[in-house]
């Protein structure tokens, strides 16, 4: 026991002896006891005011400190842009047959990976290749109806030299005729006969002529130019080149190398027509990420900035990118039903503005697939101490 614990006892002690004495006995010879005075410790008093000085500095220094370290989160940071609405996009290509047909033959599976000038589906041939000989046997026509109007005309030719000779004959007598007529040898009558004769003459040049025009238009006017170069000919070649397109056209190609879907709506024996939509081709090494930050991100963002991303199915593996263009509006300018900020009810929103990333050729890249959601952060290389420094 300590010293202050005895001299307590020892007072304790006297109190009560002194109570006995001097008290008197009561009718049942119990002696009152006097209560027992509360001790008060040294130092008490000193214990409480450090607790309250401990209890100062912790009010005062816990808030100094979170006001300190958002402020220098605040100075360090706005050198990122981050926003996780984003999403991975690919070139999406509606695969259909150029021709109208009957599906022959289908070449690949649902979400089969395709390179450039693979087999997709084909249709019924047999139709295009009746096409095709027709068209050849209208082009064989063709050249050998070219081929008679340059034997008319060379035809045309030779009347017409016939017709010119024939005309200078007939001329010589009847200037003959009409020498002797002056003369008086010869009569009127025979001069008008001859007269009739060079007049005929003449009108079968005139005929002559006109036959050799018509079959020189009807060459293309110029009768030395190769048969296939004639309009009738050409005309014949070039449906002859279209039957054998469509031919062509029967065997569909994959376009580009890409990941082929929706493969399961062909079934042979099914009827397509040109143009109509049978599948999609999404080309997978393509792969690009649209980011739509809030409008009050864009600051700072430029083209060509650095960007990391990373997408919720890979969280491990992150992706360098780029920015490469900034959309000329925000995506409400571009929804199917515009917003009506005219109204009386308008309430302000945090529009979003799509920036396109491209990615870094790598081959992960090619496991990507379109509509994954992603985490995006551009660089803008300065924080917000920078530009406090650089004023």
């Amino acid at each position: 026991m300590s010293a202050r614990s005895s001299t307590v006892a020892d007072n304790v002690t006297e109190l009560e002896v002194e109570g006995d004495a001097s008290t008197p006995q009561s009718g049942d010879n119990k002696p009152a006891v006097a209560p027992m005075p509360q001790a008060d410790p040294a130092g008490a008093g000193e214990t409480k005011g450090k607790r309250k000085i401990g209890r100062l500095i912790l009010m005062v220094s816990v808030p100094l400190l979170i006001i300190m370290g958002g402020l220098w989160v605040w100075l360090t940071g706005g050198r990122f842009a981050e926003t996780d609405n984003a999403y991975a996009h690919q070139t999406k290509i509606a695969i259909s047959a150029d021709v109208s047909g009957r599906i022959a033959s289908v070449s690949v599976e649902d979400n089969q990976h395709v390179l450039t000038g693979d087999v997709l589906f084909t249709l019924d041939p047999e139709p295009f290749r009746i096409a095709v000989d027709e068209d050849k046997a209208a082009l064989g026509k063709a050249r050998l109806d070219v081929e008679q109007l340059k034997v008319s005309f060379h035809t045309a030719v030779a009347s017409l030299a016939s017709a010119k000779d024939t005309l200078v004959v007939q001329q010589e007598l009847y200037d003959r005729r009409a020498i002797l007529a002056e003369k008086g040898v010869a009569s009127n009558s025979t001069l008008d006969e001859l007269k009739l004769s060079l007049l005929s003459a003449k009108n079968a040049v005139t005929t002559a002529e006109k036959q050799v025009e018509s079959a020189r238009a009807a060459l293309g006017g110029d009768p030395a130019k190769p048969t296939d170069e004639h309009p009738l000919v050409r005309s014949a070649i070039a449906q002859l080149e279209q039957a054998e397109r469509n031919l062509s056209k029967t065997t569909v190609l994959a376009p580009s190398a890409g990941v082929i879907t929706q493969v399961d709506d062909m079934n042979v024996g099914q009827y397509v027509t040109a143009g109509s939509a049978m599948a999609s081709l999404f080309e997978a090494d393509d792969t690009w990420v649209e980011a739509n930050f809030k409008e009050t991100q864009l600051e700072g963002i430029e083209v060509g900035m650095p960007v990391e991303v990373t997408f919720d199915a890979y969280p491990s593996r992150s992706f360098e990118g780029k920015v490469t263009s900034i959309s000329a509006g925000t995506g409400a300018e571009f929804a199917l039903i515009p917003a009506q900020n005219a109204t009386g009810n308008w309430v302000k929103v945090v529009q979003r503005v799509p920036v396109r990333i491209e990615l870094e050729p790598v081959s992960e890249t090619a496991n990507l697939r379109a509509g994954m959601s992603a985490l995006v952060s551009v660089d803008k290389g300065k924080s917000t101490l920078d530009k406090l420094k650089g004023i």
